[in-house]
């Protein structure tokens, strides 16, 4: 018997609908980009005390930090407050960060974002015990990354890329480094591509005793300068030079450092690396003679975990995992400490699960195990030896919260179906969950974790509810494609709100396809694909291979040629769907934003012919234009591998496009440089291609800021009007 293609027939897997209403409405695209049906996710941040039974938060206006109780909710007591602390010369602030001890309190303000997660800032030292509020230098100039030190007595931070550090004691700073300079040598502070790919920008360490301050120094002399202009309102234009490491160039050449508190001195620690590793975390252990120094090879495949005496400079390797394709440096922020050892997660076994060693790196126990992927590591509670995480257990469609100890009883404390994700208190007495599904907004709730009791709700999003009750809206259904190449792809499908199986549909295709990504999910999201729908589109996304919650082969399957499985996937696809009886195969479109605007062009190239149209938002065209970090780690470098760079490039298949494009990119995008899109266009301009082209003035990968989103999206609504 031949093979079913559509399970379930496209049904809905899961219960329950808020989108599929009887309003009348019909949704607008301003109100979309206007955010209209976007989802209240926070309740503003709710940051745990050492206690575990109280959290802090600001207040709406930013101008108070107030102490709730986890239990009750209640305000017990306000930590600052601008209209009564002494000598404080502003009316609301950014942020915070509260010492160890609780005695101070860093406020900063007039925040300067500098890339996607660094920033500098004016910061304030508010004094708790004399209620009184000045700057925490008195050298001009914005500060970055404020580090209390573990006995609450220092503060090291970053100025103009050289470490100081403020004595509160004496009311003192400290010069730590003097050869900090811009776009040469970083101390302390990341880079451009390690803030970007390990998600970090801050390597510093406190020793626990405080007496020593540990730090990863950055030399970027070698690597490449990448000028970006900018073209502001004046009548010439700037420029903005950053170092920018794309495959297979140099990197910054980093090194560690310990200062001494009491000497003064600074200590290099010749970690055993080569010059070409990365460093992307340090961490003290629980002892102040162990600052583990967290190692990756360029390759990325090894990785190597050592033990530093800051003092005598002898390292000791405790854990090493070795991989035949890459190890997911984003497991590198579930290796915590205790008394007793430290966790970590692995893929060892195929699939990523948490692991318990003993201080000395032995392998203790698995915690988890199972053909299914923990995403979310929270914490291991020493005192009763329980781990919570969060895990694909039950799909990897959704999301659930559980705890499991050390005999192996395991209790899942979610229990609603669909996308569950915890905030725990420091004690892991409280948790705050997050829920939502394909059709139901978020909703944020409290709970005591032993009982598992639902203490009181958060946010309900009651309002969104309502609103969406008044439009004619479509539900999203769940459902799998079997492709030509025998694999099962999740997907959901959206239809039109009249639809009438005896029509033939058009079809758009939205995907971002990425190396552990994940676009179909049983979470709410709300985008243009509604008000495509109202206009007689079916809007489909499918989930192919390389992307996550299906262990580590189907993720790491695209391991070298890093775009063709992912492409093919997406056109196979779109071949089974257009075999449906009201779908017309002559009209299939596929769009995408970064990644997904890459596999937007790679689809066009290869599909031959499936797709009539595509619209490419700030897509990479080339991997050797991308960073090192990233590109490396799914492909090697260009020298390495220099078929696998040519097989997967847009600019080299230009010449094959089929269908109908649009291009669009922001001149500002530091990320995936304009650059790549000017050498894209120039391909299908000398292989004698017609396409469409959308340029947005020194915005950045977002491509967003006053009219700029709608503008976008009115653009795209209009290119898939006239050509789908």
């Amino acid at each position: 018997m031949r093979r079913m293609v559509f399970y379930v027939a496209f049904s809905a897997i899961m219960a329950g609908n808020v989108c599929a209403q009887e309003g009348n409405k019909q949704v607008s695209l301003k109100e979309i980009t206007d955010g209209v049906f976007r989802q209240e996710t926070g309740v503003g941040e709710m940051r745990s005390l050492p206690d575990g039974e109280h959290y802090t938060a600001m207040n709406r206006e930013r101008s108070m930090i107030v102490r709730y109780a986890y239990r009750t909710g209640k305000a017990v007591d306000t930590l600052f407050n601008v209209q009564k602390a002494r000598e404080c010369v502003f009316d609301r602030f950014d942020g915070y960060l509260i010492s160890p001890t609780g005695h101070r309190i860093l406020l900063w303000r007039e925040t300067e974002p500098i890339y996607r997660r660094s920033f500098r800032a004016e910061v304030y030292d508010y004094d708790v015990r004399r209620n009184y509020v000045k700057p925490l230098s008195e050298e001009p100039g914005k500060l970055m990354i404020p580090t209390f030190s573990p006995d609450g007595r220092m503060c090291a931070f970053v100025r103009d890329h050289n470490i100081w550090i403020k004595k509160f004691d004496f009311d003192t700073e400290v010069q730590v480094t003097r050869d900090g300079e811009t776009n040469r040598v970083r101390n302390g502070i990341t880079d451009w591509v390690y803030e970007e790919e390990f998600s970090v920008t801050n390597l510093m360490a406190w020793s626990p005793d405080s007496e020593i301050l540990a730090f990863v120094r950055f030399d970027e002399s070698e690597v490449p300068e990448f000028s970006m202009q900018v073209y502001g309102q004046g009548t010439y234009p700037g420029y903005e030079q950053f170092k920018y490491p794309k495959a297979g160039e140099p990197n910054s050449r980093v090194t560690l450092h310990a200062y001494n508190v009491a000497t003064k001195d600074v200590r290099r620690l010749e970690a055993p690396i080569d010059a070409e590793s990365y460093i992307p975390r340090i961490v003290f252990t629980t002892q102040p003679d162990q600052l583990a120094v967290m190692t990756l090879n360029r390759h990325q495949n090894i990785f190597n975990m050592y033990y530093a005496n800051p003092r005598s400079g002898v390292f000791r390797l405790i854990l090493r995992e070795e991989n035949e394709r890459y190890v997911d440096s984003d497991w590198l922020h579930s290796i915590r400490f205790y008394k007793n050892g430290f966790t970590c997660i692995s893929e060892k076994d195929g699939y990523a699960h948490i692991y318990l060693h003993t201080p000395t790196g032995i392998l203790q126990q698995q915690l988890t195990q199972g053909p299914w992927d923990v995403s979310q590591f929270y914490g291991y509670d020493e005192a009763t030896q329980t781990v919570y995480y969060q895990s694909a257990e039950e799909s990897p469609l959704r999301r659930s919260v559980y705890a499991i100890n050390a005999k192996g009883a395991k209790t899942r404390l979610s229990t609603a179906e669909g996308t569950n994700e915890a905030a725990f208190s420091t004690n892991f007495a409280y948790y705050v969950n997050h829920h939502s599904t394909l059709s139901e907004p978020v909703r944020i709730t409290v709970h005591e974790t032993r009982s598992k009791k639902q203490l009181r709700v958060l946010q309900d999003n009651a309002a969104l509810r309502q609103r969406l009750a008044a439009y004619r809206l479509p539900q999203k259904e769940f459902t799998r494609i079997h492709t030509a190449a025998g694999f099962d792809l999740n997907a959901w499908i959206l239809k039109p709100d009249d639809f009438d199986e005896s029509k033939k549909y058009p079809i758009l295709m939205l995907q971002y396809s990425g190396p552990n990504s994940q676009q179909v999910t049983d979470s709410y999201t709300f985008g243009w694909e509604y008000y495509l729908a109202a206009k007689g589109y079916i809007v489909v996304s499918v989930d192919g291979r390389g992307t996550g919650a299906r262990g580590e082969d189907f993720r790491k399957c695209t391991y070298l040629r890093m775009g063709e499985l992912e492409s093919k996937d997406q056109a196979e696809a779109a071949r089974e769907l257009g075999k449906l009886p009201y779908v017309d195969a002559g009209r299939i479109g596929i769009w995408g934003w970064s990644f997904g605007g890459y596999n937007t062009l790679m689809a066009l190239s290869t599909g031959n012919g499936v797709f009539k149209a595509g619209i490419a938002v700030a897509p990479p065209t080339d991997w050797r234009f991308y960073d090192t970090v990233y590109t490396e780690r799914y492909m090697r470098t260009p020298q390495e591998n220099p078929g696998g760079y040519t097989a997967t490039s847009p600019i080299r298949l230009a010449g094959n496009l089929e269908g109908k494009l649009l291009l669009v990119h922001g001149t500002a995008d530091d990320n995936v440089h304009f650059h790549q899109t000017l050498e894209y266009a120039e391909a299908l301009v000398q292989a004698g291609k017609q396409f469409e082209m959308q340029i947005y003035k020194d915005r950045n990968h977002s491509i967003a800021g006053g009219n700029t989103r709608y503008h976008l999206y009115t653009r795209m609504a209009t290119f898939l009007f006239e050509n789908l």
